[in-house]
């Protein structure tokens, strides 16, 4: 074990590398309160339940729009409501004493954003805005925002670097690097440092079944495989069989979502370290697998057949989407613990049943 001494804005703490580095703990009287926003839905649900793990203390914003109250653990401040109200932000900072921010709500359905993109660019661009100037106001030092390798649009090179050309093909996708520059000139401005972490195709569900991906109508392809394997979905379309991959789908790289949430805890502890440093890094598993690869293992996880509809390409969808996670492996102390296509579906599977008998389906 190794032990590093440090500081952040005058108090002292403690890093501690464990062995093979795998964690990294911070001193209990010095984690600050975190408020997720979000902390409802999808990764947000599951920030929160590893900011507890971790001996954190999660506050959840969330209007419920998207997300489930059930998602949130009963001992975690909840407060419904939008992270546009100002009022609301202030109290809230106030009265839980918040010391850091995870930004995870927003709307994230790229079709959506092409045909209505000025509630994408509200939602998630001017909301944003609004969040980032409630933390300065309140003196709030940290943030971590949840972005998107849609960043990227269409890139030329894979796997994907953190300076691959930004270049979005849709309104989703600007609206969150709008977001990043937002964050990089107002750490210029103000005491303010900040963590960009750009998901690639994010799947699976807590392995204990605390909770998972729950919205009605999601377009995730994993989610969409499950509910047609257990027939809420007749078949599953697939977009484009002609692309330059082995088996002419689309290639993407899966991360469980599990494994996202402790990347987040980690670099809100790194920031905590350096509060100098900012960080912008893809959280992906530099690994990627096709369209009917991903079929072909839900079929063999579930033990079913799923009817398959082949379909042309979608406008603006690359062949191979694949993330270089070399910065966030080098950056923070990140081993992934469930870097496995069949565990990943496994997981989302059981989440799946478990969602049916909540809601009296199964």
């Amino acid at each position: 074990m190794a032990v590093q001494n440090t500081s952040c804005n005058g108090h002292a703490f403690t890093i501690l590398q464990v062995n093979d580095g795998k964690r990294s703990d911070m001193s209990e009287t010095l984690k600050p309160i975190v408020l997720v926003t979000g902390g409802a839905g999808y990764i947000g649900s599951h920030a929160v339940l590893a900011l507890k793990d971790a001996g954190w203390h999660p506050v959840v914003v969330d209007n419920l729009s998207t997300g489930f109250r059930f998602a949130v653990p009963d001992d975690v401040p909840f407060y419904e409501g939008d992270i546009e109200d100002g009022a609301l932000l202030a109290r809230v900072f106030a009265k839980e004493g918040i010391g850091a921010i995870m930004h995870f709500a927003g709307s994230i359905i790229v079709p959506e954003s092409v045909s209505d993109p000025l509630k994408y660019y509200h939602n998630n661009t001017a909301k944003s805005r609004a969040l980032i100037e409630a933390a300065v106001t309140a003196g709030v030092p940290h943030f971590i925002f949840s972005s998107t390798a849609a960043t990227y649009g269409m890139p030329e090179e894979s796997p994907v670097r953190e300076d691959t050309p930004r270049v979005p093909i849709n309104p989703y996708g600007w609206s969150k690097l709008m977001t990043e520059q937002m964050l990089a000139d107002t750490a210029l401005a103000h005491s303010l440092n900040y963590c960009v972490l750009r998901y690639f195709n994010v799947a699976g569900a807590d392995p204990q079944g605390r909770t998972g991906q729950s919205t009605a109508g999601a377009t995730h392809l994993i989610k969409v495989a499950l509910e047609a394997a257990l027939g809420k979905r007749p078949y599953v379309s697939v977009f484009g069989t002609d692309y330059d991959t082995p088996d002419g789908t689309g290639v993407r790289d899966y991360i469980h979502v599990s494994d996202l949430a402790s990347a987040h805890v980690l670099a809100l502890a790194a920031l905590i370290e350096q509060p100098q440093r900012s960080l912008t890094m893809n959280c992906g598993y530099g690994k990627g697998f096709s369209v009917l690869e991903v079929l072909d293992a839900v079929d063999r996880v579930t033990n079913l057949k799923i009817d398959r509809q082949m379909e042309p390409r979608r406008a603006g969808d690359p062949g191979a989407l694949i993330s270089d996670p070399s910065r966030i492996r080098s950056a923070i102390p990140w081993r992934p613990q469930h870097d496995d296509l069949d565990t990943i579906i496994a997981h989302a599977l059981a989440w799946e049943r478990k969602l049916a008998d909540m809601r009296g389906n199964g």
